[in-house]
């Protein structure tokens, strides 16, 4: 069953959040889709992440991880082999494809498959720009030039 979400209320209140609609309804499509391979989110610190996959059966050249503007794709295929015939296949071997939706200044730092493990580290780094200052308050108004119409 799909639910539809009013946002007018929140778009009051808010500047700059255009893409939340987008991101809501994404994120409820790919709920309903196949949940393969099982994975990890951790959270270590303020500005420090990790995403952990189970992909045990794929090998380090099956696997490819992408990173784009806060969007980060993992794709995963093994090539044919026609070693055998299964009497039972209990390791998925199908191809798989995750995506995740970053934040703003979130980068993938690194990527290491370790134990049939894909662990991939994530960093928050907001330039010193964009970070909080306070602004200095002056006692008297600004001057405003009027120009002739």
């Amino acid at each position: 069953m799909r639910t539809s979400f009013d946002f007018a209320p929140l778009w009051r209140s808010t500047i700059g959040f255009d893409h939340l609609a987008d991101l809501v309804d994404s994120t409820l499509r790919q709920a309903g889709e196949e949940n393969y391979p099982p994975y990890n989110i951790e959270r270590f610190g303020e500005d420090q992440y990790r995403i952990t996959l189970a992909v045990a059966g794929f090998g380090v050249n099956d696997i490819t991880v992408t990173a784009e503007q806060n969007t980060l794709t993992i794709e995963g295929k093994k090539p044919e082999a026609a070693s055998g015939e299964y009497l039972y296949q209990g390791i998925a071997a199908r191809p798989f494809r995750r995506v995740f939706n970053l934040a703003d200044y979130v980068q993938v730092k690194q990527a290491a498959f370790q134990d049939g493990l894909l662990i991939i580290e994530l960093l928050r780094e907001i330039p010193e720009a964009m970070k909080p200052r306070r602004i200095q308050i002056a006692n008297t108004p600004p001057q405003i030039d009027q120009k002739a119409a």
